[in-house]
């Protein structure tokens, strides 16, 4: 039998090189592409687990914190600290670092925000006509926020600059209102509603109190720096520098006064600072926060608010961790006009705004500062008892979560807010020496209230305060990718992208950021950090609900996670139930999370803002997971998919070789050839082709998929020839039992049988599907081929689609399918190819077989161009059943992959079909191009 078949093989070389070349193609081609599937898969998994190593795998937030929206999709939103004060009791800390697999559980305690004075410098220099003896500069502030779209002009603030010698207040030295001590040795009393003036030395002596007016504004905390107004006196010294009082020049140094080549004023912009309580040992270990710190030193655990008396007063000073930058968009541009003939020495404070606004008016140039470089100002004098840096805590407010109404479309609008009662801030009996911000009075997104704290008496009054310990850079904490962040506030601020051509070009093409209003949308993160054991202390004796329960979150990091695996999900998981099982808290996962665009619309402002259009970084729960699930289930489905058109190709090719020795097999089984015989006879032939194809493609294996940039793999290559071996085998099953159970007066038949059901054609169109239905077996098989390309093509587009955002809507998920559309778009495309030669191939057989037909045709008038229509027709056909059979194979494959069927999806089908239709109509021209090589004499003759 060996002998036999090897002489069958060698006799009809043609036909076994064609069935070679069809089997090493198609078992070549399943190794390579299961290759790249599999190779798109370990780099999927890979990518998952190195993009969501994060800071901690699991938040722990006060029973209830879960919003209604988060639980429904499955969602963490930023800011979600901003809103949320107290609420977890230390008890309750200790039984979740108590859960067996806690390696880190750090709380934080949010407590709510004070305001400071941050210098924000002008340089007035080149708007100074040193000619004149003395003039008075006005500045005309306008305060700017949020991308310049939130902004409002305040009151001008003056500078006069004379040559004259001025004096000043001693500040080394008690000072009273009768007597106050000056740098000239004398002393002079305060003016009435002006406070410890400096004073000018005229020529003849006498000396005039310079007026600042802001010793008389109105109630601290009420007003904003829109209201505040100023008078400072500089001199201009005859060698050209600028001579001040202390605190006027924004270069000076300590003392009762200083000298500066440059007249910089510093204008006091007020940001609202956050504060936050802390574990430092478990702060350390979770992000590296002492490894942050840039100047002075870390917190300590042990470090506490200090209390000590001063008279009958109490002053409780709370040690903090200061961030090195400020998180608040907030500027101020300015406008200079000089006033050369105003004199303000001597006027009373009263008549003073009506005296400067008499005289010429010049225009003296613009100038800007932004509070990022006041607040560098602040730290750049260093941490110490006489620097930097320290700030009060006399008024705290906190404001509570964001409300959201939900539009049809699944945006998010903000909730407006009306702005808060300035009282909020504090007053005269809070003693609050700083204003409210004066973005305060913009239409909020948040509801503030005031921190209950310790008022004492009128006659005792408490003083509370910050003094700064260190100062930490943020960013130089332990760095995780940016794929899988899961929220950090703590060190962090909320930025969020237009999400419109109108947004984002009203935000000139940068993110919206907070803008220093703490009822804002955007929150700044805590600007201060303190020890939890500083809590108690803080807000003892104020009746806050938060000394009961001071803790807003735990972050948990779970023992032995470094990012997303099965394995590690199970152990999170398991801690996590721990942790709720042992608290009652609510408890999320974040492990395998990554930030999700959510569509948010935000109201106009008050102060010139327009309604916007955002894109916010939501963290979405579970996406490795989701990843990972829909990688696993196309990879076994384009694993499927590309064996069957593979085998469905072969078995094509060996039905046609059986089909062309119908009358061979019949004299055989007239010689005496029993059945099982010559089925054995079919089977050697396709078994010897096959394993010769896979010894042949274990060698083509590996060049092709370097080529490719596809990892083989000595273990896949091996396989091509069992693979090979096996589609040979299953190929020809079939036919091979065609052949032995067909009687031998077949070969006597016409070759193709007529399809009875079909109407008499009156069309083209009509004569080509009757041609079709005279073989279903070789239609379906050459149609289903191509059908299981067009769902392979139709599935990896869905696999796109899913974790480009349908589904997943992250950008881990948007990176995954960058990695995986690469590959599986190859495997696809070529499972389409195979198709359509499976298409080519039924088309091509039809010829053979109708070949008399096709020559009595054209021997009755029909032209080469009508038969070629004909078999166009015949392979439109054949696509278009292909086409939709696989588009609905692979609509139905889609929504077993994303677990729904999103109505874009049902487009990329029918755009998916329509190319299958236009590459079966491409493939049909080579079948038809064969028409013209008929000879029609000879088979006219034969038949």
């Amino acid at each position: 039998m060996l002998n036999f078949v090897w002489r069958q093989l060698r006799g009809r070389a043609g036909r076994s090189v064609a069935l070679l070349v069809g089997v090493l193609v198609a078992t070549t081609g399943f190794v390579v592409l299961t290759g790249a599937t599999t190779t798109s898969r370990l780099a999927v998994t890979g990518t998952v687990e190195q993009s969501t190593a994060a800071a901690y795998d699991i938040l722990v937030r006060p029973k209830g914190a879960r919003t209604p929206l988060e639980a429904e999709r499955r969602l963490v939103q930023p800011n979600y600290l901003s809103g949320l004060f107290g609420g977890i009791t230390t008890a309750q800390y200790e039984r979740v670092k108590a859960v067996a697999g806690v390696d880190v559980a750090a709380p934080i305690a949010m407590l709510g925000w004070s305001t400071a004075r941050v210098p924000t410098p002008l340089d007035l220099t080149d708007a100074v006509d040193r000619s004149l003896d003395r003039q008075v500069i006005r500045v005309d502030p306008r305060f700017v926020a949020e991308r310049g779209l939130s902004a409002a002009p305040g009151r001008p603030r003056y500078v006069y600059v004379t040559t004259h010698p001025l004096i000043h207040p001693r500040v080394d030295l008690p000072q009273s209102s009768d007597a106050t001590p000056y740098t000239d040795g004398r002393s002079y009393p305060w003016v009435a509603a002006c406070g410890p003036a400096p004073r000018e030395v005229l020529p003849d002596g006498r000396t005039r109190a310079v007026c600042d007016p802001r010793y008389a504004l109105g109630s601290p905390g009420t007003y904003s720096e829109l209201d505040e107004w100023s008078l400072v006196a500089v001199r201009l010294r005859p060698d050209g520098r600028f001579e001040a009082g202390a605190g006027v020049l924004a270069d000076a140094g300590p003392g009762s006064s200083s000298a500066s080549d440059r007249l910089r004023i510093a204008v006091g912009l007020t940001v609202p600072l956050l504060l936050a309580a802390v574990d430092p040992t478990a702060e350390d270990r979770l992000v590296g926060l002492g490894g942050a710190v840039v100047d002075g030193r870390s917190l300590r655990p042990d470090d506490t608010a200090s209390v000590r008396s001063a008279g009958s007063s109490e002053l409780l000073n709370v040690p903090v961790l200061a961030t090195n930058r400020p998180f608040v968009d907030a500027e101020l541009r300015a406008h200079f006009t000089r006033l050369p003939a105003a004199r303000p020495a001597g006027v009373d404070r009263d008549e003073l705004e009506r005296a400067l606004r008499r005289g010429p008016t010049l225009a003296a140039g613009e100038g800007r500062g932004d509070v990022v470089a006041g607040w560098r100002g602040r730290l750049s004098a260093g941490v110490s008892p006489d620097g930097c840096c320290s700030g009060q805590l006399q008024a705290m407010v906190q404001a509570g979560p964001t409300r959201y109404d939900r539009l049809p479309d699944g945006t998010l609008r903000v909730g407006a807010v009306a702005a808060a009662d300035p009282q909020v801030y504090g007053d005269q009996q809070t003693f609050n020496p700083y204003p409210r911000p004066w973005l305060a009075g913009d239409t909020g997104a948040r509801v503030l209230s005031r921190v209950p704290l310790k008022q004492g008496s009128r006659s005792s009054p408490p003083y509370r305060g910050w003094r700064a310990v260190g100062v930490f850079d943020p960013g130089r904490l332990a760095g995780f990718s940016d794929l899988g962040r899961v929220p950090l506030e703590t060190y962090e601020p909320p930025a969020a992208q237009g999400a419109d051509a109108a947004s984002r070009s009203a935000l000139g093409g940068r993110p919206l950021e907070p803008g220093g209003n703490p009822a804002g949308h955007l929150a700044a993160p805590p600007l201060l950090l303190t020890s939890l054991a500083s809590v108690p202390q803080l807000l003892a004796g104020g009746g806050s609900p938060q000394v009961g329960a001071p803790i807003s979150a735990i972050r948990v990091r779970v023992a032995d996670v470094g990012g997303y695996t099965e394995q590690s999900a199970e152990r999170v998981r398991l801690v996590a139930e721990r942790i709720a099982q042992a608290t009652g808290l609510d408890v999320d996962i974040t492990l395998g999370s990554s930030p999700a665009p959510q569509a948010v619309e935000l109201p106009a402002g008050s102060f010139g803002r327009p309604a916007l259009r955002l894109a916010e970084n939501w963290s979405a729960l579970g996406v490795a997971s989701v990843i990972t699930k829909a990688v696993d289930r196309k990879s076994v489905a384009l694993f499927v998919l590309v064996l069957v058109v593979c085998a469905l190709f072969l078995g094509n090719a060996v039905a046609a070789a059986v089909r062309d020795r119908r009358s061979e097999l019949a004299v055989l089984a007239c010689l005496g050839w029993p059945a099982r015989r010559i089925g054995a006879l079919i089977l050697g032939e396709v078994a010897a082709l096959g394993l010769v194809a896979g010894l042949l493609s274990l060698g083509l294996a590996f060049p092709l998929g370097a080529a490719l940039g596809i990892d083989v793999g000595w273990r896949r290559a091996l396989l091509a020839v069992p693979v090979a071996l096996l589609l040979a085998l299953v190929a020809g099953l079939v036919p091979a039992l065609r052949a032995a159970r067909a009687h031998p007066a077949a070969a006597l038949r016409p070759p193709v049988a007529t399809a009875r059901w079909v109407r008499r054609p009156r069309t083209l169109a009509g004569l080509a599907l009757a041609n079709l239905a005279r073989t279903p077996g070789r239609t379906l098989l050459g149609s289903g081929a191509l059908a299981i390309g067009v769902a392979a093509l139709t599935l990896v587009t869905a696999a796109g689609y899913a974790f480009r955002g349908a589904i997943v809507g992250s950008l881990l998920g948007d990176t995954v399918s960058v990695s995986v559309r690469g590959a599986d778009t190859l495997a696809a495309v070529a499972t389409v190819l195979l198709g359509a030669a499976a298409v080519a191939d039924v088309l091509y057989l039809n010829i053979r077989d109708r070949a008399a037909e096709l020559a009595t045709l054209r021997a009755v008038g029909w032209t080469d161009a009508a038969l070629a229509r004909l078999i166009g027709y015949e392979g439109f056909l054949l696509g278009v059943l292909g086409a939709l059979a696989g588009a609905a194979l692979g609509l139905g494959g889609a929504a077993w992959l994303v677990g729904g069927l999103p109505g874009a999806l049902v487009l990329v089908a029918a755009t998916v079909a329509g190319a299958g239709v236009l590459v079966t109509c491409a493939a049909a021209l080579v079948p038809a191009a064969l028409l013209r090589r008929l000879p029609t004499a000879r088979l006219l003759t034969e038949e």
